[in-house]
């Protein structure tokens, strides 16, 4: 099998991402591809979209996907109907996470039930 086409999802999310520096090569039977994520969120989003297709430790892959910015997990911009606790479950997998998020906005947010649509808040590393 064409090893491009059998991890064609991963170079697309890669592409969606705007991974900077990002090359694919494959060689000796096995697709090599690296690069450099925005953040942490992302790079785990290219590794668990390549677990998806390859398995847990794909044995015809190589990727060295490294991280631009480590002050932080993600950014994300509110979006309409969103709650701190919506965001933490999505970023953490724990609602009642919301109060790390509340702690590093405290620069625009003045409460953890008052944000808005728009706003780009900073997700911490845990």
């Amino acid at each position: 099998m064409n090893m491009k086409a059998k991890y064609q999802s991963v170079l697309d999310l890669g592409e969606k991402l705007n991974i900077k520096n990002g090359d694919v090569k494959e060689e000796d039977g096995k697709l090599k591809i690296w690069g450099t994520a925005h953040t942490q969120f992302e790079k785990d989003l290219i590794w668990d979209e390549i677990k998806s297709v390859g398995g847990d430790n794909p044995s015809d892959l190589m990727a060295d996907i490294k991280v631009d910015d480590k002050s932080v997990y993600a950014y994300h911009t509110v979006e309409k109907g969103e709650t701190l606790g919506k965001i933490a479950k999505h970023y953490y997998g724990n609602a009642s996470k919301y109060t790390v998020l509340f702690e590093a906005n405290t620069d625009q947010l003045k409460s953890a039930d008052l944000i808005h649509p728009g706003q780009e808040l900073k997700i911490p590393n845990l």
